[in-house]
């Protein structure tokens, strides 16, 4: 087609989570009060195991990341989801939806591997306790969290790339509240075979994966704690991951929902529905799974309140 027939796309417009006007004040406070909290659980989680000595432990270690991960997720998404509950009109330019685009898949893919190296470190902790901190050293954590970091940017700059190497124009109305993939490849007005194939194959290679390192793992962790003769033996092998168990059976959920639908029963409706969990949902959930299920943060966080000096690790 002659190319001069086309608009050609400076910015999108965003439909939102709901296009009903009387909805988006109280949308615009449920999701102010989640993104609070959410940044408060993952900041407080952030410090405790930063500054706290009972906390020193490679679990912790990667806890810590998770909850910079989550923070990142969040805060990609939510300020602009807020700031377009109240703007009439709800635009983002080109060049920021790339970069929203970008910075969303840099969090998502490292979450989704997070969540295999600590299910990796939980079953290294109760199925090898005397080789723990051999094998899951300070820097084999390090080496680990930068793989992750490393491996998530590679992914997501390759991946937004070839989202936006298609052309754009005439239509710019994203129907979802954020820039993702599947509705940004749905307006293009070019072949859009290659951006979708790799983002398919990319995103299944690396929840696939993950499953089976986080399934691998759960199930020796849980032949081992079947394998302790004391009740109390077994209970106490089970808290120390149990919060981790509970994190990845939501998170895996709401992605196998997204993702592993029929594509008949596909709809933007049920993306957008679905997208909330695992972008401000689940952010917001895990600090209070990990905090409420787990003993140490529970009272490092009492010692913190109590006497701020006295919890810090010697430096």
């Amino acid at each position: 087609m002659d190319p001069g027939n086309f608009t050609w796309v400076t910015e999108f417009i965003l439909t939102g989570i709901s296009n009903r006007p009387e909805l988006q004040i109280p949308l615009f406070f449920v999701f102010l009060v989640i993104y609070g909290l959410t940044v408060a659980g993952n900041l407080s989680i952030i410090t405790l195991t930063s500054v706290d000595s009972g906390l020193q432990t490679p679990m912790y270690f990667f806890l810590r990341h998770l909850a910079i991960i989550n923070l990142g997720n969040s805060t990609v998404i939510a300020p602009k989801m807020l700031v377009n509950f109240l703007a009439k009109k709800k635009t983002t330019f080109y060049y920021e939806c790339a970069t929203q685009l970008g910075m969303f898949l840099v969090f998502i893919v490292a979450e989704v591997l997070m969540l295999a190296v600590m299910a990796y470190d939980r079953y290294v902790a109760i199925c090898n306790p005397l080789l723990y901190m051999m094998v899951v050293s300070r820097q084999v954590c390090l080496v680990l969290v930068s793989l992750t970091y490393l491996y998530s940017f590679s992914t997501a700059v390759v991946a937004s790339s070839s989202v936006f190497s298609v052309s754009y124009c005439s239509s710019n109305v994203i129907n979802h509240y954020f820039c993702d993939t599947v509705p940004l490849l749905a307006l293009s007005c070019s072949d859009t075979y290659f951006p979708e194939t790799l983002v398919f194959v990319s995103a299944a290679a690396d929840l696939v994966l993950s499953m089976i390192v986080v399934l691998v793992s759960y199930f020796n962790i849980i032949l081992s704690i079947l394998r302790i003769r004391s009740s109390e033996g077994r209970k106490k092998a089970f808290s120390t991951c149990a919060s981790h168990m509970m994190a990845v059976t939501v998170f895996y959920g709401t992605l196998l929902f997204m993702y592993v639908q029929p594509q008949t029963n596909h709809s933007m409706d049920t993306d957008k529905m679905a997208s909330v969990f695992y972008t401000v949902v689940i952010p917001m959930l895990n600090p209070m799974i990990y905090s409420l299920r787990n003993k140490d943060v529970k009272s490092a966080l009492k010692r913190f309140l109590t006497n701020p000096c006295s919890s810090f690790k010697s430096m």
